[in-house]
């Protein structure tokens, strides 16, 4: 290696800037060929009864692997198969129903070459830089690249190509999930841990069920239902009150409890506690987002949020501090946060 050349600040900001460009570029002009052969392709993955089976060597391979994995979160069955590995004994994983889809940018890779004749029952979809190689005349459609020059001085490495192959990767990938009519609750269901399970999890998976919640029938008390209706565990500040039909009329909260002190109205704890609750509460439905629940809770600045059945049966309660419990600092309220505001601080101003 030759001793290493010292660029300015200057220099160094302007070749990144000149290598962005230079990819985005090669980006632009692939989705200005893109032809009738991209729907051929998304035919396929739709109709595919097994696996969509990725592989790739080298640096096309380490693309390949970041296409399965966008095909598998958004709804396409798929795993990746390593073209050296699958001709010792990995070609086990491919199943009569699968099919493939190969990345070479030459299209003349040696391990992929002496892979193909392993794929012929397979329908095969080819990613490469030459419609004219060996790869894209075993394919039965060919998604081509172009003719790109690699990024940087040297032009060397795969950059520009790698780029546009992951690029086109998901194209495919989100166009397919479009036509599956792949829902962010499906979503939800492939991506349950971390943040992201978080901002999509359903109200039901957060609240707090019926039988941990205080419930009342409107026509008692209020000095009843606040003798009668303790619960051990976590505790709510809220009531649900029903009528006859267990319909959610309304709610009492501890703050209700206070106002009738602070106004000297002693004599309405012995009133039903419909003369005092609060009238048609903002509530969710069951199955709704948690985002959309938190983005109420932090418009309406309430602290409990009854979760009701189609019919008005509530089934659960959401407390805030339930919420601050669930997600973790820095996670932004969907649809109601600006670029810089965080969850946990909305919250606590709501409370």
């Amino acid at each position: 290696m030759t001793t290493s050349h010292s660029l300015t600040t200057f220099q160094q900001l302007d070749l990144g800037c000149r290598i962005l460009h230079d990819e985005a570029q090669a980006i632009a002009k692939l989705a200005d060929r893109l032809d009738a052969d991209f729907c051929v392709a998304t035919k396929y993955l739709l109709e595919c009864r097994g696996s969509v089976i990725v592989t790739g060597m080298g640096k096309a391979g380490l693309i390949g692997r970041k296409i399965t994995a966008t095909l598998a979160s958004t709804g396409t069955r798929s795993h990746f198969l390593h073209p050296a590995e699958a001709l010792h004994g990995d070609l086990g994983e491919v199943g009569a129903d699968d099919m493939a889809i190969v990345l070479s940018h030459s299209g003349e890779t040696e391990e992929i070459l002496r892979l193909l004749p392993s794929l012929h029952r397979q329908k095969m979809i080819a990613i490469t830089g030459n419609k004219d190689s060996s790869l894209a005349c075993a394919a039965d459609v060919v998604l081509g690249i172009g003719s790109v020059a690699e990024a940087g001085r040297l032009k060397l490495a795969p950059s520009t190509s790698t780029t546009a192959m992951l690029a086109l990767g998901d194209a495919l990938a989100l166009v397919v999930s479009e036509q599956r009519g792949f829902e962010a609750s499906d979503f939800a269901q492939l991506h349950p841990a971390g943040s992201l399970g978080r901002r999509l999890a359903i109200v039901d998976e957060i609240m707090r069920p019926l039988d941990q919640c205080r419930v009342a029938h409107e026509s008692k008390t209020v000095r009843e239902v606040l003798i009668s209706k303790s619960r051990t565990g976590r505790r709510t500040g809220a009531i649900l009150l029903t009528n006859d039909a267990a319909q959610l009329t309304g709610i009492f909260t501890d703050s209700d409890l206070a106002r009738l002190f602070e106004a000297g109205e002693d004599d309405s704890l012995d009133a039903p506690i419909r003369n005092v609750m609060t009238r048609s509460p903002h509530m969710v439905q069951a199955g709704m987002q948690m985002t959309s629940a938190v983005d109420l809770l932090v418009s309406k600045k309430i602290s409990e949020l009854p979760i009701v059945e189609h019919n008005l049966v509530p089934v659960g309660i959401i407390d805030i501090t339930d919420v601050v419990a669930y997600l973790p600092p820095g996670e932004p309220a969907h649809g109601t946060a600006t670029p810089d505001s965080k969850l946990p601080n909305q919250i606590a101003k709501s409370a």
